[in-house]
């Protein structure tokens, strides 16, 4: 098996006030250069995608009835990497054929960046997170 990853696509940060930590990242030099609204089972969510250079940081608010949840977690916030990939139907084909534990059915959209972008999450050996993802 071989996998073409480009680069670490971004990381994704949960939060508990997403104006408030788009502030603290814009005051490190990072620039919201994409925001936007997701489905969660509890409501809707909120996420910025903060850029610096080639760095890309995710920073997301869950619907208010989750934020406890959130902010009570003794172990750190980084939710998951994320890494670009050219073709991202061929890598959940590629990953799916070599039984890695995949969260979702099938390849996800998401009304991000100018015309969408289409994810999906593998499970590491601790429990982390491996997000592939592809700009569309």
């Amino acid at each position: 098996m071989s996998l073409v990853l480009k680069k670490i696509q971004h990381i994704g940060i949960p939060v508990t006030d997403l104006e408030k930590s788009e502030a603290f990242y814009q005051s490190l030099g990072f620039e919201n250069v994409m925001g936007s609204t997701f489905e969660h089972p509890e409501g809707k969510g909120k996420v910025a995608m903060m850029k610096s250079g080639e760095i890309i940081i995710e920073i997301y608010q869950f619907p208010e009835v989750v934020l406890p949840e959130i902010a009570n977690r003794k172990d750190g916030h980084v939710d998951h990497i994320a890494f670009d990939v050219e073709n991202i139907d061929q890598t959940f084909e590629t990953l799916k054929a070599g039984g890695y534990e995949i969260f979702e059915e099938a390849p996800v959209f998401l009304p991000f960046w100018k015309n969408g972008c289409k994810y999906f999450n593998i499970k590491g050996p601790d429990g982390e997170r491996l997000e592939f993802n592809q700009v569309l």
